[in-house]
């Protein structure tokens, strides 16, 4: 398994309304090979990415951020919104993402609110 693919593609909180970034992860040296990540948490502001590159060969990019509010209980996610440093995330990206790791939930997302 391949640095890269030991990064999960999404990793969010179980449950509350929180900001999140859409983040493009590649090889240091130039290769050409990526993968889009989503992260979101109630604790992080905007050191998700060194945690990521921390200790290995990759480099993140931020394409872009806004909200999920996430309920385990109802099974739903929603994303939304823009972040104010990164701009809007490509939301349908996101979305497709986290229905990857959660395949029973309704996930959902709209451009509206901040």
């Amino acid at each position: 398994m391949t640095e890269l693919e030991k990064v999960p593609l999404v990793d969010i909180d179980p449950d509350g309304t929180f900001k999140y970034v859409l983040i493009r992860v590649s090889y240091r040296e130039g290769l050409e090979d990526h993968s889009d990540i989503v992260r979101g948490y109630g604790w992080a502001e905007y050191h998700v990415a060194s945690e990521i590159e921390k200790g290995r060969v990759l480099d993140c990019e931020c394409l872009g951020g806004g909200r999920i509010s996430h309920s385990s209980g109802s099974k739903k996610i929603h994303i939304y919104g823009y972040s104010l440093g990164f701009g809007r995330a490509k939301h349908s990206v996101s979305m497709e993402l986290i229905k990857t790791k959660y395949p029973d939930y309704e996930v959902t997302w709209s451009d509206e609110g901040y």
